[in-house]
């Protein structure tokens, strides 16, 4: 009762709030740009090789558990003194300063302070939000000609692969006004991911409709796959943030015709924001059952990635949906339990339905850089060599990128890569193992090629995440056939954020989050109803409208698009 009357007293509040700020209000402006750093010296553009005598370029840092353990594995690294670190100060005459490192939310929280304040260093990461206010501000540089003068040839390719979305983005008034970090669609496809031991424990086979999903989980649960004896395991992992890459709720809810998190074409050809559609409910039904079942960890609304993959790695877990990356986590179930086996699953439908896999528009991060700061085209030139060094004609990636199965290229600032890499690594070892020649890979295929056979000949334990997502039958193999069957469902607003969304999207967000996951603990379906009620009172509708002037004026894609029915 005490929770239930909070949710709704926050419902309330939250509504009064939102509908008494105006629309493209931003909190926090003067109006002022920050001041330049006493004693910065304009130097040198530098655009024919390094600066002399260098420069030194501030920014902050995010830390976190997965970095800490990789940097542990490195001697003589730091996030402040690392082989990336080293290289753009001994190439580009750039050295890398960071005001400072934080973790998590503590990052988020200090980042938040800083920019509203305008103390922020010389180039900064932002999500579209943030890119925004600062922009409006007049905080930040324009760095349309930056980018067209500094931009080598395979910045601009691999920026741009995905077509002008990420650009569209950032630019502001006419004036790009941030670098989009770039990142990949089809790296946000789902695969739900099994204990196939398990399956084969308890007679199952694999899943061919959501009805058999729910069915294994049942069984997960209720039957002691794992075979000590006790009712401790659960069927599908989930996090407290639905939509995180790895436990997502959002393979799961495909399923059902939902996708919670993207523009959808309705059957007008409208664009539609499909968290609203009532196939949402349907799904979130479901969900909740599994949960009032005991199927999902009880305790899973309050635990994070971090926290949730401790039952995975206590082999608790038989079933999560996650990205391609997935089988690096979930590899750890095998150090105390050696016959554990996953294997990835195409996503499958309720009986009846074709699935579709939504795919995010990924590229969240842009990098801006601060009004008055002397050379601004660092952050250009930064993203020219960390390309080259991964995936230019002279590469060195097992030492930039990964190092013995060491995602290397994390200590660097910046890290844009091109979007379809992992597919086309996928594609070339494939095709060479079909032939049996493997001389033709080069660099990544190759690396990925290398930790594969040692893992099959030598029993290299890093190789079988490496397998189970390049392999035969890996995760990469599923997202061929998801693109060769037109599976992929695109999102179909990529225009970055609109005028309304600069007030009101975070707060929509944050009330989808709350309201679907009262729903999965229990509450009645109808807060569904109310919950859509209230995004369109809140801006929903609004920002619905900007959208589809923007699709209007936007009509022709680089993808196809499907009109579903709804």
């Amino acid at each position: 009762m005490h929770k239930r009357w909070m949710y709704r007293s926050r419902w309330a509040f939250i509504i009064l709030l939102a509908v008494s700020i105006p629309a493209g209000h931003t909190q926090g402006n003067s109006g002022q740009p920050p001041s330049t750093s006493a004693g910065q010296q304009v130097q040198p553009s530098g655009s024919a090789g390094r600066y002399d005598p260098p420069i030194r370029v501030t920014f902050v840092r995010e830390t976190g558990e997965d970095l800490q353990r990789m940097l542990d594995q490195l001697p003589g690294e730091s996030l402040v003194d690392n082989r990336w670190t080293r290289l753009y100060e001994e190439e580009l005459g750039i050295r890398i300063h960071y005001d400072w490192i934080a973790n998590g939310d503590v990052y988020n929280q200090k980042l938040g302070v800083s920019l509203a304040a305008g103390r922020f260093p010389d180039v900064v990461k932002v999500n579209p939000y943030q890119l925004r206010q600062l922009s409006n501000a007049g905080w930040i540089e324009d760095l349309t000609k930056v980018y067209q003068t500094h931009a080598s040839p395979l910045t601009k390719n691999i920026l741009e692969a995905e077509g002008k979305g990420a650009f569209d983005a950032a630019t502001i008034d006419g004036k790009l006004m941030a670098i989009p970090e770039s990142s990949s669609s089809i790296e946000t496809a789902q695969y739900l991911w099994i204990r196939s031991d398990w399956l084969n424990n308890l007679g199952l086979h694999p899943p061919e409709t959501m009805e058999d999903v729910l069915q294994i989980s049942k069984a997960f649960t209720e039957e002691d796959p794992d075979g000590n004896g006790k009712q401790d395991t659960y069927g599908l992992a989930l996090t407290s943030y639905l939509w995180d890459p790895v436990m997502s709720a959002s393979g799961f809810m495909a399923g059902y015709g939902a996708f919670p998190n993207i523009w959808i074409k309705d059957k007008e050809g409208n664009l539609a924001y499909g968290g609203i559609q009532p196939e949402v409910r349907k799904a979130l039904e479901a969900l909740q059952t599994l949960y009032l079942e005991g199927q999902l960890d009880p305790e899973f609304a309050y635990k994070n990635g971090s926290k949730e993959y401790r039952l995975i790695q206590d082999g608790k877990i038989g079933m999560l949906y996650g990205e391609q990356w997935t089988p690096f986590m979930i590899q750890t179930t095998r150090d105390t339990d050696p016959d554990a086996e996953w294997q990835a699953y195409p996503l499958v439908a309720e009986s009846g339905r074709s699935v579709f896999v939504p795919l995010r528009s990924n590229t969240g991060h842009y990098f801006a850089v601060r009004k008055g700061f002397a050379s601004p085209e660092v952050v250009v030139k930064l993203m020219n060599l960390h390309l080259d060094k991964n995936w230019g004609e002279q590469a060195e990636y097992e030492t930039y990128y990964n190092d013995d199965s060491r995602a290397v290229w994390m200590l660097s600032p910046v890290t844009p890569f091109p979007g379809m890499k992992n597919m086309d690594a996928y594609r070339d070892i494939r095709d060479a193992r079909k032939t049996g020649d493997f001389s033709t890979l080069e660099n990544e295929a190759l690396a990925i090629h290398k930790r594969i056979a040692a893992y099959e000949t030598e029993g290299l334990k890093s190789g079988w995440g490496w397998k189970q997502t390049y392999g035969p039958t890996g995760a990469f193999s599923i997202a061929d056939a998801y693109e060769r069957n037109g599976q992929l469902l695109y999102d179909e607003f990529t225009g970055g954020i609109t005028e309304t969304m600069i007030d009101r999207q975070i707060i929509l967000r944050d009330l989808q989050l709350e309201a679907y996951m009262n729903i999965i603990l229990g509450s009645p379906i109808e807060e569904f109803d109310q919950f859509v009620e209230n995004w369109r009172k809140l801006g929903g509708d609004e920002i619905t409208s900007e959208v589809n002037a923007w699709f209007r004026t936007n009509a022709a894609r680089g993808h196809q698009s499907f009109a579903l029915s709804y």
